[in-house]
């Protein structure tokens, strides 16, 4: 079974491991090694993410099997959200699962999740960014009802990658 439970700064090593560890799963074989190194440190350094978990309009979730952390997610609403959308909307900035987690359905879990969430926050609609090349995540949205609206960049070290905006209309 599938715990979420909310993340809090006394949580901040796990999430720190958490957060690194899937990161370098998901992009360090179609990334450079610098440019890898640079965002797992500024991103997810201890500071960084203390800033993040004590702004009240980001919040982070853990997925847990067996009381084992398996994933995470990081949602952002107003003025926190990466560009600069709809007050009344709120982003998935990060849904990351364990590779040996995948295909267990915590990923889905963690998603519908991100929409109760977000229809409690009253929100009209949730949007995220993925990676173009990331053809696994863009088919999972895809299939969840999530339809492309905009691009932006997404910084990667040196590497200035395009993101594709995709939105659900809640």
């Amino acid at each position: 079974m599938i715990h979420i439970r909310k993340i809090d700064t006394q949580d901040i090593e796990q999430l720190q491991q958490i957060a690194k560890q899937t990161f370098i799963e998901t992009f360090a074989h179609s990334n450079s090694e610098a440019d890898m190194q640079h965002y797992l440190s500024t991103q997810f350094s201890i500071a960084q993410l203390k800033n993040e978990l004590n702004n009240p309009d980001m919040v982070f979730y853990f997925a847990e099997i067996a009381q084992h952390i398996v994933g995470y997610l990081k949602l952002n609403m107003k003025e926190a959200q990466t560009e600069p959308l709809s007050p009344h909307a709120v982003e998935i900035q990060r849904i990351y699962i364990l590779n040996q987690w995948h295909g267990q359905g915590v990923g889905q879990q963690l998603f519908d999740f991100a929409i109760q969430f977000a229809k409690e926050k009253q929100a009209d609609y949730l949007w995220l960014g993925v990676w173009e090349h990331n053809h696994k995540a863009l088919r999972f949205y895809q299939k969840n009802g999530l339809i492309p609206f905009d691009r932006h960049i997404f910084q990667l070290g040196n590497d200035a990658q395009t993101d594709i905006m995709m939105k659900l209309t809640l």
